[in-house]
Formats: C-alpha cells, sequence, structure tokens
C-alpha cells in the first residue's frame, strides 16, 4: 500500500505553516509565509484575511511539493489557528468585509466597561468561562457591527458570515460554516456548559445568530476540499492553537499541562470532563473534543508578550539583528543587574487582567547595560509564566509537578533553564517540538481512523530535553519579589 500522510495548517499570529507527518507522528516537510500586521492606531492590531488565505494555499503546496506527494497521499488535513482573532466576510463573494481583529487588539475596552456594568463580570463568566476582557472574539464582532456602514442590517439577513481563523479556513476549502467547540469556547458567545450558542449572550453582545457558524467537535469530517493542492482531501480537525499543543504534547490525563512560547505564552491544564471554575485569573475553556465524545476542559493561563517581546527588542530597539542572538546577549552577563522588564503592551492578561496597565522597565541605573536587558527580556517570559503557575495550583487540586514546553522560545536554553528555577519543578521538551501542527495532525488523523485512538498517540510522544531547578530558595524568593514590585508600577497607566 502506498505511504499515507496528514498535514496541518497552522495559522498563526505572525505566519502561516503547512507541516506533513508520517504515521510516526515524525515531521516529513514544513512551509512558513508571514504575514503583515496592521497597526491603525494605538492599541490595535489588524491582519488582512485575504492575504492570509493566499499564505496558506502557498505553504500548503509548497509542503507537498516538497514531500513529493500529492493529494491523494493525505489521509486528512488538519487546521490549527490563532484564536480570538475575528473575520467577518460576504456570504455570496468570499470578500472580507474589514480587516481581521487580531486577539492583541485593545480597541473594546469602552465596549466591555459598558458590558460590566449592565450585566456584571460574573454573569459573562458563569456562562463562558471567560472574563470580560478585550481578548476574547464576542465583543470585536460587536465592534464591526457597530462600527462598519450597513453591516449590522446585512448580517440579520444572513448575507454576512462570522468566523475565528479555523472557520475562514474550512470556509474557503470547503464551503462550510463551520467552527470547533474550542475555537467557539473563546467568543463570548458560547455557553460552556451546553456548548452551543447561548441567546443571551448574543442579545447581550449585540449578534444576530444568523452570521454563526454551526459548532462541531475538534476531530470529525467537516467536508472535503473543494479544489487546489488539497481537492478532495478531507478536512478533519480544527483546534485553537493552545489546545492544539495541549493535545499534540498527549496532555490526555487530568493534571497533566503544557506550556507553549510563541508571540504570546499559554499554559494549559487538563481538568477531566468537568469545567473548573476559576478564582485566581485563570481562563476556564474547552481542551478537545473527539467525535461525539464528552468533551474535555482545560484551565488557561494567558501571557500577552513573550516571544514578541524579542521580537521588539530586535525591531524597535535594534539590540539584535535575530530573535536566537538575545540568548547569546543574555549570556554576557551574570544577572539581570536589578532590571525588571514588564511587557504590558496591550494590558496584562492572566491572572491580572488589567487592560489599563502598560510595559514598564524598572531597576534602570548606570550600570544596565544591553545585555542585562536582553536577559530581563528572557526572565520577564519565566516570571508571568511562574504567575500563572501559581494561579493554577491556588485553583487546582494537585500542584504542578512538571510542565512540558513547546515553541519557539524552548531552543533557548537559558531561557528553559531559568524558568526551572523560577518554577521550582522540572521543564520537559519533546522531540517534536511542532507540538501546535501535531496535535492538528493527531485529532485529524484520528477522526479518519489514521490512528486508532489515544494510546496510540501517547506511546509516540518522546522526550528531547531535561531541565533541573537550580537556584536557591533565597534568590528565588527575593527576585519573585522584586519582579511583583515591578508588575505593581504597570498599573493605573490608562485612565
Amino acid at each position: 500500500m502506498t505511504q499515507q500522510y496528514v498535514a496541518a495548517i497552522d495559522q498563526g499570529t505572525t505566519s502561516s505553516r503547512c507541516i506533513v507527518f508520517d504515521g510516526d507522528g515524525a515531521v516529513v516537510t514544513v512551509a512558513r509565509r508571514e504575514h503583515r500586521q496592521i497597526f491603525p492606531r494605538p492599541g490595535w492590531v489588524e491582519h488582512d484575511a485575504g492575504e492570509i488565505w493566499t499564505a496558506v494555499t502557498e505553504v500548503v503546496g509548497e509542503a507537498l511539493r516538497s514531500a513529493r506527494i500529492g493529494a491523494d497521499r493525505l489521509a486528512a488535513v488538519g487546521i490549527t489557528n490563532q484564536r480570538e482573532t475575528t473575520v467577518v466576510w460576504d456570504r455570496d463573494t468570499g470578500a472580507p468585509v474589514h480587516n481581521a481583529i487580531v486577539w492583541q487588539d485593545t480597541r473594546t475596552g469602552p465596549a466591555l466597561r459598558l458590558l460590566a456594568e449592565r450585566h456584571g463580570e460574573d454573569w459573562f463568566r458563569e456562562r463562558t468561562g471567560l472574563p470580560l476582557a478585550t481578548y476574547f472574539a464576542g465583543p470585536k464582532l460587536g465592534w464591526l457591527l457597530e462600527n462598519v456602514d450597513g453591516l449590522r442590517d446585512r448580517a440579520e439577513r444572513g448575507e454576512v458570515l462570522f468566523g475565528t481563523m479555523d472557520s475562514w479556513l474550512i470556509w474557503k476549502l470547503t464551503g462550510r460554516h463551520v467552527t470547533d467547540v474550542t475555537n467557539a469556547s473563546r467568543t463570548m458567545l458560547m455557553n460552556l456548559h451546553t456548548l452551543d450558542w447561548d441567546p443571551e449572550l448574543l442579545d447581550a453582545l449585540g449578534v444576530p445568530a444568523a452570521m454563526l457558524p454551526e459548532i462541531r467537535s475538534s476531530a470529525e469530517v467537516y467536508g472535503r476540499a473543494t479544489g487546489g493542492a488539497l481537492a478532495d482531501v478531507p478536512v478533519a480537525s480544527a483546534l485553537g492553537d493552545q489546545q492544539a499543543a495541549l493535545f499534540g504534547q498527549t496532555c490526555f490525563q487530568p493534571g497533566e499541562a503544557k506550556c507553549t512560547y510563541g508571540t504570546g505564552s499559554f499554559l494549559l491544564l487538563n481538568t477531566g470532563g468537568t469545567p473548573v471554575a476559576s478564582e485566581h485569573g485563570l481562563l476556564t475553556t474547552v481542551g478537545y473534543r473527539i467525535g461525539d465524545q464528552p468533551a474535555t476542559y482545560a484551565l488557561e493561563g494567558a501571557i500577552a508578550v513573550t516571544g514578541s517581546l524579542v521580537q521588539w527588542l530586535r525591531d524597535n530597539l535594534g539590540l539584535i539583528s535575530t530573535a536566537p542572538e538575545v540568548e547569546e546577549l543574555a549570556r554576557t552577563v551574570d544577572d539581570n543587574g536589578g532590571c525588571y522588564i514588564v511587557p504590558a503592551f496591550s494590558g496584562l492578561f492572566a491572572p491580572h487582567w488589567r487592560s489599563d496597565a502598560r510595559g514598564v522597565i524598572a531597576g534602570l541605573t548606570g550600570y544596565i547595560t544591553k545585555g542585562h536587558l536582553a536577559r530581563a527580556v528572557l526572565e520577564a517570559t519565566a516570571w508571568q509564566t511562574r504567575e500563572v503557575v501559581d494561579a493554577m495550583n491556588a485553583d487546582s487540586d494537585v500542584a504542578l509537578r512538571r510542565l512540558r514546553v513547546d515553541g519557539g522560545m524552548t531552543g533557548n536554553e537559558l531561557l528553559m533553564q531559568f524558568l526551572a528555577d523560577v518554577l521550582d519543578v522540572p521543564v520537559i521538551r519533546p522531540t517534536v517540538a511542532e507540538t501546535t501542527c501535531l496535535g492538528a495532525a493527531y485529532a485529524a488523523g484520528l477522526a479518519v481512523g489514521f490512528w486508532p485512538d489515544l494510546a496510540t498517540l501517547r506511546q509516540q510522544w518522546r522526550q528531547d530535553a531535561e531541565w533541573l531547578p537550580d537556584m536557591r530558595p533565597a534568590d528565588r524568593d527575593r527576585e519573585l519579589a522584586n519582579w511583583r514590585k515591578a508588575v505593581q508600577r504597570t498599573l493605573d497607566w490608562e485612565e
């Protein structure tokens, strides 16, 4: 029999990728294209959905050519995506009516304050598991409906469609208007308990039901691609990128956790078949749902700025010319010199949820060099993770004993060691670092029988590297106290 493969499309915040995997879950080939970041005003972030679709078609074709296979050799294709980024497009022409509003965008702050006054934050959290924050898709959709001429009337007539990036790509590939339960759980429009759109939430946010996609599981055949390089291939999974990484890390048991280090960083803890309400600033979200099985839930700590802080050091300050150089520069000094960088560029996410915060560099003296700044940039990622882990330990019955990590920043050995030091637990990196794509591939493969069950996927997981804590408790406590002082300096900046 001719060897078969599974492909995954990863539509991310800064780029789109396609990775082809073999039956052992090994990477066969990777293709990647960046897309523009559009900043119309301070705090606003947009993407061109048409540009993203073009990039996706290009990387799919490139990946298949590189693997020297055609669509007939693909058992299925899965999709993973930047979550919360909001697209509205014309049902007939397929043309986006406006740039996509990205998850980092903060323009919905005033609308959220009105919602808090009318309903109270707990009303939303009880239904959705989410705080009232600029992060989520539903309020972004509300902004588009209020600010794009004639859009609300068109939406009520069913002439335009809404979706997160998974919906946009599935629609472009198959003509089907669907989303999966993980992405739907990030809109503030889905009831976390019924796993369906909630009429009261739609009414509160002013969203017509006619424009919403059908909510489906994370692993099932939504349809077959109608043309292009993927013609007739089953489109068989969709998972928000962080849930896909949880799945790719095979965190299938309650109590297992992973953190993905990319543009932002996201720590997810599997809580099993019951949603756990957080009392410490975490999100309650759907982890995944396989076919008609019950959903698996997760607690999530979302950190807005980690890898993008390294990009800021490179692009805005010019202290490095490539992202990997940050480790070399940071190693020119022995410590941070008393300098701390809190990158609250779009406010603070978990566990603070303070949209009024803005970034600070604290502890500056004449002693500080660019090496100290580079080290403070890396340490900011670890300290933000520590805050999320502390919140997760407070919410969960079982304290975190080890952390599985993935994403581009895990190649930074200095950061990984510092992370183990501040968390005081082992940090483990898998052999296949592309766990977001792997999770989408695994879910698609399960949907079509390419892999038989979760146990098979778990057996394929392999450890690549491990870092053990090596910091004196007194040093850890002192540095944590200084970090917390720096965080306090970010608050109450925006009125």
